[in-house]
């Protein structure tokens, strides 16, 4: 089974479950930034958790029985806030859409440059990431090749405004994720996009 816990605390979790014979530990699952549902299985020679709501514990007891428990957010900022400051900054995301069959961003989206390379910059090292999408009109191969067109057009314009090229990756995924899924051949334009993910 994945276990998904927030990075920062991976050392603390790996800890409490390596030394299972130590006086007591506590897993708590924090919640994803992004809203994401996330789980983590805690498992001893003496019993077995599953943790799948956001600030459930895990209570390993020095006979390797593991008891579930639940904090709150005030609590383990209480009990752990140093090692939360140091967290990394989540993965922001930005959405930008598309005129019909072009690699031409539509008026609101190029509006929306701006405030992305200010969010870009505001972070120390910021890398980007543009993934172009189109929707389900056209053939799969050339919709292949429209939607790295889109993310490299957005990855020149970021280009073109100062922000460093090789922080920037461009891929494409074609129509194969979907905000609406939709039958062959159908012009959907939530669909016609580019994801920009700041990290």
């Amino acid at each position: 089974m994945l276990h998904l816990i927030p990075r920062a605390l991976a050392p603390l979790v790996l800890g409490a479950l390596l030394s299972a014979c130590a006086p007591l530990n506590r897993i708590t699952l924090l919640p994803e930034a992004d809203g994401r549902a996330t789980a983590l299985e805690v498992r001893t020679s003496g019993g077995l958790q599953v943790l799948d709501q956001p600030y459930a514990v895990a209570a390993v007891q020095r006979t390797g029985n593991v008891d579930r428990d639940q904090t709150t957010a005030a609590e383990v900022q209480k009990r752990h806030g140093a090692l939360l400051a140091l967290q990394p900054p989540g993965v922001q995301r930005f959405v930008l859409q598309f005129e019909p069959g072009t690699a031409t961003l539509t008026p609101e989206s190029q509006a929306q440059l701006p405030t992305i390379l200010a969010q870009a910059r505001a972070l120390p090292g910021g890398e980007l990431v543009v993934v172009g999408h189109t929707d389900r009109t056209g053939s799969p191969q050339a919709n292949d090749m429209l939607s790295l067109q889109r993310a490299q057009a957005v990855r020149a314009l970021l280009v073109e405004q100062g922000f460093q090229p090789e922080l920037i990756e461009a891929v494409g995924r074609g129509e194969r994720e979907p905000v609406v899924p939709t039958e062959a051949n159908v012009d959907e334009p939530r669909n016609r996009r580019a994801e920009i993910l700041i990290r």
